[in-house]
């Protein structure tokens, strides 16, 4: 909300979720976490518009631990919807989201606009239209996902892009392969992007646990953000055909220079090293099966 705020990129449906803060954090932190918003803003978007583009929109999108993402709404004006945008969260945070979208017009009318067929379905832990679910989940259990999901009508031969953003993290190796190992069973042609932590065995990566752990935060998940390499083995091992993953350093430099300079002279960054330490420990990692030759 900040990031939006000072201008890093445009999001006109954030308000609607997240007050904006009061305080401002400290400059190095500031910048170098706003710059890292940024990035993985623009390389997930990059990913995800990519395989938009080879399905021609012919295809559905499932948001894993969605929280207040505003992808739906900004895949609608720029006229990108797929056939079928699908949210999961926990039901406290499906809850606190359905709140704010039946009492903000800016949010429910796009979602009327997009709906055709019979009535709407939305009640406290889920809503369901024809183009937009919201759907109140644990993904640690794939199998009550899965039947949930195709209540709200997923098609599981349609292209499907899953993504996950600081979400696998939070589960245990186990529970993540399995959620990994079930959506690359599922799906014939899919594609998974995943964006956390990564190199968290040196230093840098122990006092960024230390720091989480300090707040009750605890990343279950830890032991296979240790590499690039074991982020690939990963998806590999739970049945992804392809796997990719590159550091958040990396994504930065593909970016547009222009628009990096732009944002670059939004905030003075003085601590250069702790930003690239900070852009070295996140990726984004995807994969893909692909039946289709997309």
């Amino acid at each position: 909300r900040f990031a939006v705020s000072v201008g890093y990129w445009k999001d006109p449906y954030i308000q609607y979720f997240v007050r904006q803060a009061k305080e401002r954090k400290a400059p190095e932190i500031n910048r170098g976490k706003l710059a890292c918003y940024y990035a993985r803003v623009h390389g997930v978007g990059h990913l995800l518009k990519a395989f938009l583009k080879k399905t021609e929109c012919n295809c559905q999108i499932v948001n894993l631990g969605a929280g207040m993402d505003t992808l739906f709404w900004r895949l609608k004006d720029e006229n990108l919807l797929p056939k079928k945008y699908f949210e999961v969260d926990f039901p406290m945070i499906v809850a606190r989201k359905i709140h704010n979208i039946k009492s903000k017009p800016p949010l429910s009318k796009p979602i009327m606009e997009s709906h055709s067929g019979e009535s709407l379905l939305i009640d406290s832990h889920s809503l369901d239209s024809s183009r937009y679910s919201i759907i109140g989940g644990d993904l640690r259990f794939s199998s009550d996902l899965e039947e949930k999901l195709k209540k709200h009508n997923l098609d599981i031969q349609l292209p499907t892009l899953l993504i996950a953003e600081c979400v696998l993290v939070y589960m245990t190796p186990q529970q993540s392969a399995n959620l990994l190992k079930w959506a690359s069973s599922t799906f014939p042609t899919a594609m998974f992007i995943n964006y956390e932590q990564v190199n968290m065995t040196d230093r840098f990566g122990q006092i960024m646990i230390e720091n989480l752990q300090r707040r009750q935060c605890n990343l279950a998940g830890v032991e296979v953000c240790r590499s690039l390499d074991s982020q690939r083995e990963r998806l590999l091992l739970n049945g992804w055909e392809t796997a990719h993953a590159i550091d958040m350093m990396k994504v930065y430099s593909f970016l547009p220079q222009t628009d990096v300079k732009r944002i670059e002279g939004l905030e003075f960054l003085d601590e250069k090293e702790l930003f690239e330490q900070l852009m070295q420990h996140y990726c984004i990692c995807w994969a893909s099966k692909d039946s289709r030759n997309l």
